[in-house]
């Protein structure tokens, strides 16, 4: 029998009349369980490679669809998919879409009892389970083996495959025992899939999973619902709150480098309002459990978590994701991003680089004994900076790593600001002569500190004090003679080496330029073309009531429907169950399940102007509601409305407070702590009084401190 050949794939020992027949189940699974028209790019050809019993390795963007690969397939084949997932909360978030799309789906994991696993396992034996999820360290044992022995496997698939190569970013030594796979289970195919991996760390795969002649799917690693910004890390506080405010109604991440520093940021976003929480590898495992469940269900807005130690979760509507410090690669950088807008809505991943960030990574990167370790380590960690110092756009650069061609890409802070050149020789000239005149054995921030005339020891000892440049440009700050350095560099006026510590030095082109006094322009930001993000009303509306509706089924918001479905039902406003079913994210059994809540909430939908959101508070307090009652009716935090009521009072609002001021004896007790303290800031007062007093209290008091007058 000849190969078929269909979409630039061989498909062999199918009829075409067989073949057409899989390919028309296929699409009428993806509506009915899944709720999509159309596969994504790269889906529907893996898909169909798998349907012919085929080993293959998908690299595909977080975001791109990678579970469906297998999902749809493990539909359509006989037996049970086998699925590896290094992450049991992953497994759980899985397990409970597909269950919710009505697919039987079941996970195995250390989070269940023996009679738990037992019950699942005889499941699977009777044939009543599709798609089964296990954790990499349940295949080293013999009884669990023995019980996938006793299982039609119709396919294997390792998902976070990048997880088995030490060359990778992100190791896991129990992935290596996935071998037995191959060894116990020769005619079952194995799908391995990733979102990263490098050219290195594909063979690995290949060779460790032992795959038998795979072919290789590769989609594009664009993202390009994402934008991407660096931010120099220079009043980074102040910064984050002007950026978490922007996003105040969405789902935030926010990675530091130490543990510390995630409970430091953590607690300060909730002095300030804001639903936040930190997350990281000191935690015990119960905590840790806890706060993912409330963020995945959106009880908790905000996680800040160390860069150390990922998240495991599928949440797709992350609209905002931060590098408060330096990550360590570029592949833990993409892998990270690629966190936010899943769902393929716009996001924003903004990173505030600082140079003195790297010592951080350095001093971990001196521990590695392997000298090829360390300096691939090393130089994992330039290509960050370089990418941090781009003048070019970012976008480009991260898909060039990825060895994919680009073009500058409209979605990127480089590119989204319009710049203009301005004249800039004068400074230039004394850059480059700083250069010079100190020997070119130095970095940046040191050239920035002797124009500025810094009185450290480091250039005294080098007597860079006696130099005619020392402190001959005292108007600029060391961060802005940088990015001009950095502009120089991108011109190939000054040239930087690739170093641990790397130094500057003066190119033929700006010799030429000094010596000839050319005249230098470079580019001066212009205003920024992004727009602001604008909600929707019924969308927030829609968004109440998922909420509602996941705490009554207890499953995370996102699983009943995402964004992507909610934004389409609130600009189609449909009307009918046949609309209803025409919305992405809508299948069969979602429909039966909500289809009716939504649409009367659709059809009962009213436009009318609605007041500004402080105003909706002053209405609602002069109403006679305490805070809780304005929680309640408005979906915001307490810390919230407190802001509210503290911006009305300043705006010189006639507000009375009297009703919610704090106890006399308690109110002398803070009152003590803030003369102590010596501001207005909670963080200090919170330390002086500890754990008795909570952030609110203390906000509440404060309303009381600064506005004492008669009438409040």
């Amino acid at each position: 029998m000849k190969p078929h050949d269909l979409m630039g794939v061989e498909f062999h020992f199918l009829t075409p009349g067989f073949l057409w027949a899989k390919i028309e189940s296929m699409r009428r699974m993806l509506k009915k369980y899944f709720g999509y028209e159309s596969f994504l790019p790269g889906q529907e050809e893996v898909i169909r490679w798998v349907l012919e019993k085929r080993d293959g390795l998908v690299l595909m963007p977080t975001g791109g669809g990678k579970s469906l690969c297998y999902q749809l397939p493990a539909l359509i084949r006989p037996g049970v998919t086998l699925v590896v997932s290094p992450l049991i909360a992953l497994m759980k978030d899985q397990v409970d879409g597909l269950k919710n799309n009505g697919v039987r789906a079941e996970f195995i994991n250390s989070s269940l009892s023996f009679l738990e696993i037992n019950k699942i396992q005889q499941a699977a034996e009777n044939g009543l389970i599709k798609i089964l999820y296990v954790a990499p360290e349940r295949l080293v044992l013999p009884p669990f083996i023995d019980f996938l022995k006793k299982i039609n496997l119709g396919l294997i698939a390792v998902d976070e495959a990048h997880c088995i190569s030490e060359w990778g970013h992100d190791f896991r030594p129990d992935y290596r025992n996935l071998k037995i796979l191959r060894e116990n289970f020769p005619a079952a195919p194995i799908l391995a899939l990733t979102a990263t991996a490098t050219e290195r760390v594909k063979q690995d795969i290949i060779e460790r999973l032992k795959l038998n002649k795979p072919k290789i799917f590769i989609s594009s690693f664009n993202r390009p619902n994402l934008i991407y910004k660096v931010r120099p890390k220079r009043q980074a506080w102040e910064n984050l709150l002007v950026i978490v405010e922007k996003h105040k109604n969405d789902s935030v991440i926010i990675y530091c480098f130490s543990r510390k520093e995630t409970e430091n940021i953590a607690a300060r976003l909730d002095s300030e309002g804001y639903q936040a929480k930190a997350y990281h590898a000191g935690l015990d495992s119960e905590m840790r459990k806890k706060v993912q469940e409330k963020f995945i269900r959106d009880e908790v807005q905000i996680i800040v978590a160390t860069i150390a130690f990922g998240m495991g979760i599928d949440k797709p509507d992350v609209r905002l994701l931060v590098h408060y410090s330096l990550p360590k690669s570029m592949e833990g950088y993409y892998q990270e991003t690629g966190r936010a807008g899943r769902d393929g809505l716009q996001s924003e991943c903004v990173l505030f680089y600082s140079f003195g960030d790297t010592k951080k990574h350095q001093f971990f990167i001196d521990q590695i004994t392997n000298k090829v370790v360390r300096q691939s380590s090393e130089r994992k960690l330039r290509e960050v900076v370089e990418y941090c110092e781009l003048i070019g756009c970012r976008r480009e650069y991260l898909l060039n790593y990825f060895g994919e061609n680009a073009i500058s890409c409209n979605g990127c802070d480089n590119c989204l600001t319009s710049r203009e050149e301005v004249e800039a020789t004068v400074i230039s000239q004394k850059i480059m002569s700083a250069i010079i005149k100190t020997g070119e054995r130095f970095g940046g921030k040191h050239i920035a500190e002797v124009l500025r005339g810094s009185q450290n020891k480091k250039i005294k000892s080098w007597k860079h004090d006696k130099l005619s440049v020392y402190g001959i440009e005292r108007e600029k700050s060391a961060p802005e003679i940088m990015e001009i350095i950095r502009y120089l560099v991108g011109k190939g006026l000054v040239i930087k080496d690739q170093g641990r510590y790397p130094t500057l030095s003066i190119g033929k082109r700006g010799r030429e330029a000094l010596k000839k006094r050319q005249v230098i322009k470079l580019p001066k930001a212009k205003e920024s073309k992004t727009a602001d993000y604008q909600t929707d009303k019924l969308f927030e509306k829609l968004r109440r009531l998922r909420k509602v509706i996941a705490d009554r089924t207890r499953v995370p918001p996102y699983i009943v429907f995402n964004d992507v479905s909610l934004k389409q039902m609130a600009k189609l406003k449909p009307k009918t169950g046949a609309e209803f079913l025409k919305i992405t994210g809508v299948g069969e059994e979602k429909q039966k399940r909500y289809g009716q809540e939504f649409l009367q909430a659709i059809n009962n939908y009213k436009k009318r102007p609605a007041p500004s959101t402080y105003e909706e508070t002053k209405r609602l307090w002069k109403k006679g509601l305490n805070i809780e009652e304005i929680v309640e009716k408005r979906g915001d935090t307490k810390g919230t409305i407190i802001n509210h009521l503290e911006k009305l009072v300043q705006a010189g609002e006639k507000i009375n407070l009297a009703r919610i001021k704090p106890k006399e004896e308690k109110f002398k007790i803070i009152k003590a702590a803030f003369e102590k303290s010596g501001g207005k800031k909670l963080s200090p007062v919170k330390e002086i009084l500890g754990e008795d007093y909570s952030y609110d209290e203390l906000k509440i008091a404060r309303l009381f401190l600064i506005f004492s007058t008669p009438d409040r």
